[in-house]
């Protein structure tokens, strides 16, 4: 194993941020495994282009989570402290999915503080002898983070509270932002102490720690990360009410796999990326993919399970049998409801008793036979929600058993106290019906434990009285909003808020047959046994995998400051167009062809004035101007549009509505295509597109001459996507037997004629070239969208033809950063001015870009040539 601290990440964050006490000293490096491996240097390095690779035996996986699975407690002889594995936990449970030659290290807190005098030693021991690496939150800094963001603003927003006034909520604290962002810096920190970058897998839990991804991903542009949200994620609607959400969302996008534990958690993450982010996504291969900067994200939709040993060898214990009976005993010719939730605003608990309390007032054979026992796990949090959500339980359990409650009889029992786990297993072994009514809950294990305990075990169907082939029964009611409930299709599923229907469900649960209780119980035992939590870890281990299996045949750049820094990974031979190589090429070559798209290269797609710049015209005039050159406008715009904007360039060849009409000099005709001349199809598209305005609100219609466009730029984006889509299909039935074509753009729906495309403008203008014994030496093609890449595959297969006896120069350029069939890329428009700019001072040196000139004249030919390479 090796291990290496990196550099500072104070580029992430701002000073105050790091303003915190510091750790201590880095873990040690030392081996676990066989075999010596060099201390190598070149770990430090942030430069995603590094090709080192480090050999190693085992595979290894390193597990981040806010708690390490531990227990601590002071041996009170020597005042030393003592650690053991916390079998319940879940991230030591899940080792079972990986197989036994993979190494395991975790990184996360402990859940008692170590003074800093001891964690030194600590921090040795625990790597020694758990592969922990422990975290050591300063206390301040733990509050902040836990109790502080994570509590007061996490943890209610994902389960859509939102602070509408000062006593329903904590308003948004900044400083409490810059802790959580502080301590996901150190879990980073510990994180990259003991990575192999190249070869380990990271696999981050939970909301804690949304954040740390890019941080990871600054560090090493091509750490192999993993993400499981473990709690529910909210609607765009409340997820956008968060003032820090972009920094969130870039977060998990610096993933190569984000799970979820349902598919609506999913369909809230992917809509606020495209509502807050613009970005689309789309299913592969059935897996469902966000392309983010060249790097594919995908989604993982899979609910953890439980570790069913576990739970096994818990009923097994001799305790368990022991306390089986006490409760048999206790409860003697009464029927067991059981729930077991944490004290928590969310959980429902007072819903439950106000059903329960429904139920014996409504159905007066209930009383004295039916009893609710209520486990309450202790508080996450401290705050005025917990105390109120305390309050209200003891209160309605108080009445319902001073109402309805006898000297020999009490209908709720409420146990708010730690459980162990063998005591649980006794009540869940003893509940005829199990509810989990959660108004808001991520997974929610408690219905998996319950049917796993009531299938029981030989030793616990002894000490229960069971004969050994006695059919197995259970009964769930669960709230539809628990994550586990769309998996368990045997329950009966309820609206907490609707009191009634809970009363009524619990009713049906109490008085359903033995032979229907028996059919749902073995359709959920078979679902638990198969998709335990063994099957969750390798399942997600595989897709992990399956993500990263294309990182080292792209190459990375890291761009943007702080939180919103992201990486674009893209094709090897993919590399930006230097000026000054360009121009060096241009001053050699005799003849050239030149073509460029107009939105998005020549001008802004966010400027709501088309009209090209004075710098843009130009410098078109002159290259256009230039004997040695054919420049083409390719635009998608009607002929009328670019004429009026492009008039001042006499020599400027424009083709419009995508090549439908060619105009090669300002005083020329326009030419016609030839390939399609009938438009009667326009008359069966104008009246679907506009049934589609009228029902999608900032929609609109652009006709044109020889094509129809409807855009929804301006629509909800999931509303517009979706009747986009919709609309596409439409016109593709109807047009079936018409010479045109339907395609999507960006937030556009376009028919076109057959056969009409940039690529054949392309075609045509070279192959004029070509045939006039004046093949270009030199080509350049710069564009921004999907219809460009036409361009491209057409001239690089017109340029292959074998009449040209020299291959000419090619300058396929997209704009931005983004995969594509181009060679290079510029970032943005201003850029492509600048390329223009530079290839017209070349024509003409007296021109209007003296600057450029001498910029470039100062450079070397190596410069040059580095700008190629």
């Amino acid at each position: 194993m090796v291990s290496k601290p990196y550099a500072s990440f104070s580029g992430l964050v701002s000073d105050d941020l790091l303003d915190i006490a510091p750790s201590p000293t880095a873990i040690p490096r030392l081996i676990k495994t066989p075999g010596i491996i060099s201390n190598l240097e070149c770990f430090g390095s942030t430069d995603g282009d590094s090709d080192t690779t480090i050999s190693s035996i085992r595979e290894r996986k390193i597990l981040v989570a806010n708690m390490l699975p531990l227990q601590a407690k002071r041996d009170p002889q020597t005042g030393k402290w003592c650690f053991t594995r916390d079998k319940d936990s879940i991230l030591l449970q899940l080792r079972d999915g990986f197989s036994v030659e993979t190494e395991i290290f975790y990184v996360g807190s402990l859940k008692v503080d170590i003074d800093p005098s001891e964690q030194e030693e600590v921090a040795q021991k625990l790597l020694e002898d758990f592969n922990c690496v422990p975290t050591f939150l300063p206390h301040d800094l733990q509050n902040k983070f836990y109790l502080g963001f994570c509590k007061q603003h996490l943890w209610p927003l994902f389960h859509y509270m939102l602070p509408m006034c000062p006593d329903h909520g904590d308003r948004f604290d900044r400083s409490l932002w810059q802790a959580y962002v502080s301590a996901n810096k150190i879990f980073a920190d510990k994180v990259m102490e003991v990575i192999s970058p190249e070869d380990d897998y990271v696999w981050i839990h939970d909301y804690h720690l949304l954040v740390l991804p890019t941080f990871l991903r600054k560090r090493f542009h091509r750490v192999k990360v993993g993400f499981f949200l473990h709690s529910p994620f909210p609607s765009s609607e409340i997820y956008r009410t968060l003032p820090v959400r972009d920094e969130i969302l870039r977060g998990l996008l610096n993933c190569d796999l984000v799970g979820f534990h349902t598919f609506d958690y999913a369909r809230h993450f992917l809509s606020c990326c495209s509502r807050m982010l613009g970005l689309d996504y789309e299913s592969k291969r059935g897996h469902i993919g966000l392309d983010y900067f060249g790097r594919t994200v995908y989604i993982k939709i899979l609910p953890v399970g439980v570790h069913m040993g576990r739970l096994e060898s818990v009923l097994n214990m001799p305790a368990t049998s022991i306390k089986v009976k006490e409760i048999y005993e206790q409860f003697k010719g009464k029927k067991v409801i059981l729930g077991v939730d944490d004290m928590d605003i969310f959980k429902g608990i007072s819903l439950k008793l106000l059903a329960l309390e429904q139920l014996l007032q409504q159905n007066m054979q209930m009383r004295g036979k039916v009893v609710l026992v209520q486990i309450v796990n202790p508080a996450r949090g401290y705050g005025k929600d917990v105390q109120e959500a305390r309050r209200e339980t003891y209160l309605a359990a108080e009445r319902i058993n001073e109402v309805y409650g006898s000297a020999n009889y009490t209908p709720v029992v409420l146990i708010d106290r730690p459980v162990p786990c063998y005591e649980k297993s006794a009540y869940y072994s003893v509940a005829e019906c199990c509810i989990v009514n959660a108004v808001r809950d991520g997974m929610n294990l408690v219905p998996y434990k319950y049917i796993v305990c009531r299938q029981g075990t030989p030793k616990m169907d002894e000490a229960m009285g069971i004969a050994k082939d006695t059919a197995k029964t259970s009964m769930l009611v669960v709230s539809e909003f628990v994550g586990c409930s769309p998996s368990l299709s045997g329950a009966i599923r309820v609206n907490p808020w609707d009191i009634d229907a809970v009363s009524d469900a619990l009713n049906s649960a109490l008085t359903m047959s033995d032979t229907e209780k028996q059919l749902r119980h073995e359709k959920h035992y078979k679902y638990v046994k198969t998709h335990d939590v063994a099957y969750w870890a390798c399942s997600f281990a595989q897709d992990l995998e399956r993500s990263c299996q294309d990182h080292y045949n792209k190459r990375c750049w890291g761009i943007g400051l702080g939180l919103g820094f992201r990486v674009v990974s893209l094709s090897p031979s993919f590399r930006r167009l230097g000026t000054d190589y360009i121009v060096s090429a241009y001053k050699r070559t005799k003849r050239r062809a030149i073509f460029l798209d107009y939105d998005g290269t020549l001008v802004p797609e966010s400027c709501i004035s088309k009209v090209p710049t004075p710098e843009v015209l130009a410098a078109l005039d002159v290259l256009s101007s230039d004997p040695k050159n054919t420049v083409f406008i390719v635009s998608g715009r009607g002929r009328h549009s670019l004429n009026e904007w492009l008039s001042s360039c006499e020599m400027l060849g424009i083709a419009a509505e995508h090549g439908y009409f060619i105009r090669w000099k300002r005083t020329a005709e326009w030419e016609t295509s030839s390939l399609a001349c009938d438009l009667d199809w326009k008359s069966i598209v104008e009246p679907v597109m506009k049934s589609y305005m009228e029902a999608t609100d900032g929609s609109s219609i652009e006709p044109k001459e020889s094509a129809m466009v409807w855009h929804h730029q301006d629509a909800d984006p999931d509303f517009g996507s979706c009747q986009a889509k919709e609309l596409l299909d439409h016109l593709e039935s109807v047009l079936s037997n018409e010479p045109a074509v339907v395609k999507r753009g960006q937030h556009i729906v376009e028919v076109k004629p057959q056969g009409v495309s940039k690529g054949l403008v392309a075609e045509k203008v070279l192959g004029r070239m070509i045939n006039s014994n004046e093949p270009p030496d030199f080509v350049m093609c710069i564009g921004d969208d999907r219809s460009d890449e036409d361009m491209f595959e057409s001239i690089l297969i017109t340029v292959s033809s074998p009449s040209l006896c020299v291959m000419p120069e090619i300058f396929a350029c997209t704009v931005g950063r983004k995969p594509s069939k181009a060679r290079y890329y510029l970032d943005d428009v201003d850029d492509v001015v600048k390329v223009l700019q530079g290839l017209a001072n070349a024509s003409c040196p007296k021109s209007l870009f003296p600057l450029e000139v001498q910029t470039a004249s100062k450079r070397s030919v190596w410069q040059v040539e580095q700008d190629a390479t």
